[in-house]
């Protein structure tokens, strides 16, 4: 797995390139996942649940008063996103959002070049996204076991780097950005079927709160 935030070299190459947790998904369960959870509980919740993406958001809250106030930004977001964007998957999980994309919808087999419909997906996310400037947003891209597992990894950051690039081109700011690349290793669905290899061939984005947003919900909580 690689993950690094944007330099200028990975801009320009991303332009040229472009579950059952969710029942956490109230404000509430937002504070309080944050207040019992820190960075290691995150990593274990996350292991546990075979769910990075949720893990890693666990890992992130703030919690306590703050953190209801962030989760309530974020259940607002998130059925905006819901309603705005049918073609993806979105869960509320603590104090953030995923969205999942799988390669139905973005790449064909072995490809990470995106399509016309693809870029169409992908604007309607960003419609939201400009609603709501105060998110980070991680950019994870996946794939089935097919081939090996070195080529699988590089084909996992070509997605989620042409995704990026795609986001960079429709002015998301650079600095809300992070790419992710986890080849096979995370599969949500089994590999042994065509219809699991497929859903397998995915872009995941998390989103969560950024500094701004952090501290003016502690701000809004000590009120």
């Amino acid at each position: 797995m690689k993950k690094f935030r944007l330099s200028l070299a990975m801009i320009l190459m991303a332009t040229v390139l472009f579950a059952g947790c969710s029942s956490m998904s109230r404000t509430q369960k937002g504070a309080a996942a944050g207040t019992a959870a820190g960075g290691a509980m995150g990593a274990v919740i996350g292991k546990a649940s075979d769910n990075t993406a949720m893990g890693a958001i666990i890992g992130a809250a703030v919690g306590g008063a703050a953190g209801a106030v962030i989760g309530h930004q974020m259940d607002k977001q998130a059925e905006e996103i819901a309603k705005t964007v049918p073609d993806a998957r979105v869960l509320r999980v603590g104090e953030g959002i995923i969205v999942e994309f799988n390669s139905a919808v973005l790449f064909g087999f072995d490809e990470s070049a995106l399509s016309a419909d693809a870029k169409y997906s992908i604007d309607k996310l960003v419609l939201v996204l400009d609603e709501y400037p105060d998110t980070d947003i991680e950019i994870q891209g996946h794939t089935d076991s097919s081939g090996s597992i070195t080529y699988n990894q590089a084909l996992s950051e070509r997605r989620a780097n042409a995704v990026t690039g795609y986001l960079i081109s429709e002015n998301v700011d650079v600095s809300r950005l992070t790419i992710v690349g986890y080849g096979e290793t995370l599969p949500k669905y089994l590999n042994e079927t065509e219809y699991g290899r497929t859903q397998n061939r995915r872009v995941e984005f998390l989103i969560t709160a950024n500094e701004k947003m952090r501290a003016e919900a502690e701000a809004a909580a000590q009120q």
